[in-house]
């Protein structure tokens, strides 16, 4: 089989990919393991570095359904992991570009595994989803947001995120996918540099004093968010894909664990691994954005991943593991 990543020259698909060449084999359309042949990955850009011998990048954007459907290809057995996406941030500065590429997109990317498995007579194509606790919101927020909460998003991104994902319900009720949609928290630490993310501070806040730069705080120091490292992410997309449709039922939506992190926290961690490490850290500056609060105002500062759990999702290792897993993974590189 092979497998189509979205979004695949980004740092989380990246991630996905290298992670699934170690694993080398997932559950085919057969239901039984299958070896892993090739990875496809699907994005508007990619890092001139080489790669794999068993990946292909093809330069897509999911906003052109032609384009999408050349991409992924009529016929085949391959497990899509949809994870291209405008950031939440862009999204509510261009809404009309955040419903061409986030909802036409994503659209387009059903269709293409539909139509994959209407020209061959086969099973549905599985296709993971990733969504985001942007889908909740509200007037009031209540302390804590679980699968069964309702869906008031209060940005462009998550009232789109959130229709992709009764749209992934329904494309399965319909057997036209095998889908699955994972709500992701926010996902710590990403290198690089920061993006139009309205999250982008809660990597930032780790990433740059870890560089020995300063980091310019838009939000509150006290503010509670939920956060997940890139490691756990990468994990639990693969055993959602593994699970079998009748442990999902109807709702194929799962919101995964999250730690509660303030700003506070983050100081305090980058403190401890300083000072195990010998390390320079910078700052992390307050510089108030009322719109970047906002947005964050209306966000869930907690969430109830019970359900992800019983599925057999991983949990998140505490904080601090979590940074130690970035620096061990990319600041012992530079």
């Amino acid at each position: 089989m092979k497998v189509i990543i979205t979004g695949g020259g980004g740092f989380l698909g990246s991630m996905l990919c290298n992670h699934l060449l170690e694993l080398g084999t997932l559950t085919g359309t057969s239901a039984r393991t299958e070896p892993i042949e090739g990875v496809i990955l699907i994005d508007t850009a990619f890092p001139d570095t080489p790669c794999d011998r068993r990946v292909s990048r093809v330069v897509c954007d999911i906003s052109d359904r032609a384009a999408v459907f050349d991409a992924i290809g009529p016929v085949g057995d391959f497990s899509i992991f949809h994870l291209a996406s405008m950031v939440s941030g862009e999204c509510e500065l261009r809404f009309d570009d955040a419903m061409r590429v986030n909802l036409d997109g994503s659209l387009h990317v059903f269709e293409a595994a539909r139509a994959s498995a209407k020209s061959d007579g086969g099973p549905p194509r599985r296709v993971v989803f990733a969504s985001s606790i942007a889908c909740f919101g509200g007037d009031e927020i209540p302390e804590s947001f679980s699968d069964s909460s309702k869906q008031l998003p209060r940005t462009t991104y998550g009232t789109v995120k959130s229709i992709c994902e009764l749209l992934v319900n329904d494309y399965t009720r319909k057997r036209f996918i095998d889908g699955r949609s994972a709500r992701l928290p926010t996902v710590i630490v990403r290198p690089g540099k920061p993006n139009a993310a309205a999250s982008s501070w809660a990597s930032g806040m780790f990433r740059e004093p870890l560089s020995d730069l300063d980091c310019l705080l838009p939000i509150h120091r006290h503010q509670r968010h939920p956060m997940t490292g890139y490691r756990t992410v990468v994990e639990s997309l693969i055993v959602l894909h593994e699970l079998s449709g009748s442990r999902l039922g109807g709702d194929r939506a799962v919101g995964l664990p999250a730690l509660q992190v303030t700003p506070n926290m983050a100081s305090d961690v980058l403190l401890k691994i300083a000072n195990e490490r010998g390390l320079r850290v910078g700052r992390i500056v307050d510089s108030f954005d009322a719109r970047i609060q906002a947005i964050v105002d209306g966000w869930a500062t907690d969430v109830d991943g019970t359900r992800a759990i019983a599925l057999g999702i991983p949990q998140p290792p505490p904080l601090k593991q979590i940074v130690e897993q970035y620096v061990e993974d990319f600041k012992t590189r530079s």
